[in-house]
């Protein structure tokens, strides 16, 4: 069974290619972009750079094929994305076409919520084809749920898209909710940190 451990510098190239390997509503998401970079800059790395000990992976062993990564006070991480990734960010991306992706890592404050009060923390979830229907998700969840709750965080959300009926599933199962300010879409799940998953 792959180890569930805290994420490790060494683990932050695996982290971003299966960011890459995944962003396509869970499928390979390569040459869809403009830079096979922009996904993982704006999912994955500013978290791991930002709250590394809210990064939990799956390790087979051989290498990473999963992770969790997560913020435990939204609020404060836009802030701190604003003011220290976004110029890098923008810097790098500067000659890219518009798209919505690259109009989500311009706009940080897409990520307050109404909910915040309840539900301050938020997470991104990514597993290789080969790590997923074993457990591993779950135990990712379990990890990060223990860690908020260390914290006295007293929630955690996420966004998922509406096409990926797998996430989705996934979620579900573990006891996620659609919250209020979703509008009935199913895009905005939350979950308590408490919660037995």
């Amino acid at each position: 069974m792959p180890d569930i451990r805290r994420f490790l510098e060494a683990d932050r190239d695996d982290v971003a290619d299966i960011c890459l390997k995944t962003g396509n509503g869970g499928a390979d998401a390569t040459g869809m972009h403009g830079s096979d970079e922009l996904l993982a800059d704006i999912f994955a790395l500013p978290y791991v750079d930002f709250e590394p000990d809210l990064t939990f992976v799956v390790d087979t062993g051989e290498r990473v094929e999963g992770y969790v990564v997560a913020t435990a006070d939204t609020q404060g991480f836009v802030d701190r994305y604003r003011r220290d990734w976004l110029p890098g960010f923008e810097r790098k991306y500067s000659s890219l076409e518009p798209s919505n992706i690259l109009e989500m890592g311009l706009n940080p404050e897409r990520m307050m919520i109404e909910e915040l009060d309840e539900y301050p923390a938020h997470l991104h979830i990514d597993l290789l084809p080969s790590m997923q229907g074993k457990g591993a998700g779950r135990r990712l969840i379990r990890a990060l749920l223990a860690e908020l709750r260390g914290r006295g965080v007293p929630g955690v959300h996420l966004g998922v898209s509406p096409s990926n009926t797998n996430a989705r599933a996934f979620y579900q199962r573990l006891g996620f909710r659609p919250l209020p300010s979703d509008g009935g879409g199913g895009s905005l799940l939350g979950i308590r940190s408490d919660a037995v998953v």
